[in-house]
């Protein structure tokens, strides 16, 4: 997989997206920091809406925060 700076990206976009669009991968990169990765579009990896939120609500019904408030656990220092 190829790395290219955000810098650079931004100026090639659209050589960058038809070489994507024949299958290559490429990292974008910020000050050498992978930021992004333009990747072929892949229908097989679509998501489940109703199945994220069955799991948002069961995660919901066992983590419970009983009593304490938002304000309680900034006063903690969690954020």
């Amino acid at each position: 997989m190829e790395t290219i700076g955000a810098y650079e990206a931004k100026t090639h976009l659209p050589q960058l997206l038809e070489r994507v669009s024949r299958g290559d991968r490429i990292t974008i990169t910020k000050h050498g920091v992978p930021i992004a990765v333009l990747q072929p579009y892949d229908p097989d990896k679509r998501i489940d809406v109703a199945a994220v939120i069955a799991e948002l609500r069961a995660f919901r019904a066992q983590n419970r925060l009983d009593d304490l408030t938002i304000h309680d656990m900034i006063a903690e220092g969690r954020r």
